[in-house]
């Protein structure tokens, strides 16, 4: 398991994490997608 975690520290820290991070900053404060990510979290809630 701390192999997969090391993976995701490396990531996060290479120019294309920095871009992914970036880019879902921007998507969370937009109201629109903002709406529909708690949209599919409601959904996937229920489903439990």
């Amino acid at each position: 398991m701390a192999g997969v975690l090391d993976r995701l520290k490396q990531f996060a820290r290479s120019p294309q994490g920095r871009r992914a991070m970036e880019q879902a900053r921007r998507a969370a404060a937009d109201p629109r997608r903002r709406a529909q990510a708690q949209q599919l979290l409601r959904k996937f809630r229920k489903g439990h």
